[in-house]
């Protein structure tokens, strides 16, 4: 007897990921625009802006730019499993908590992932709203020099 498998989870020691591939692939549809706010460990701020297009069952077109750089468009194909595995988080390193963040795109109710790559890696947070299947609606990321926080200012379909 085969035991049914959960598409949340992606591997031995991994926890379930908050969105499966197909959930990711639904909440695009035929496209979407995120925009994005970065703070930078620097102190510098930007709006970047992240275009999923010519969607299909497989994945989609990623154009990503800065707002202040609009003819720098970097483009490339991802898939909906890549998008999923960016959220694979080790079980042995990762905590799990639930918090509501007050953003400019609303009230949400997000999972919060802290995680790292052992217990003496640096630790990376990441808030995700299990209304909006995807990337996160915030993350944090440590450098050398500081963190490096990018939060999601809206989400509008194609």
């Amino acid at each position: 007897m085969c035991m049914p498998t959960d598409a949340h989870v992606l591997g031995p020691g991994l926890l379930p990921t908050p969105f499966t591939a197909a959930e990711i692939r639904e909440a695009t549809g035929s496209g979407k625009t995120i925009r994005l706010f970065v703070e930078s460990p620097d102190g510098s701020t930007h709006e970047r802006i992240n275009r999923f297009r010519e969607t299909d069952a497989e994945g989609a077109t990623l154009d990503r730019w800065f707002t202040e750089s609009p003819d720098d468009v970097l483009s490339s194909r991802v898939t909906w499993a890549e998008l999923q595995e960016h959220a694979a988080f080790p079980i042995d390193h990762t905590t799990v908590t639930t918090e509501t963040l007050e953003l400019e795109i609303g009230r949400v109710e997000c999972r919060r992932y802290e995680t790292s790559d052992g217990p003496d890696a640096p630790v990376e947070t990441y808030w995700f709203s299990l209304g909006h299947p995807g990337m996160p609606m915030r993350y944090e990321v440590p450098l050398d020099h500081g963190i490096l926080r990018t939060t999601v200012l809206s989400i509008l379909p194609a």
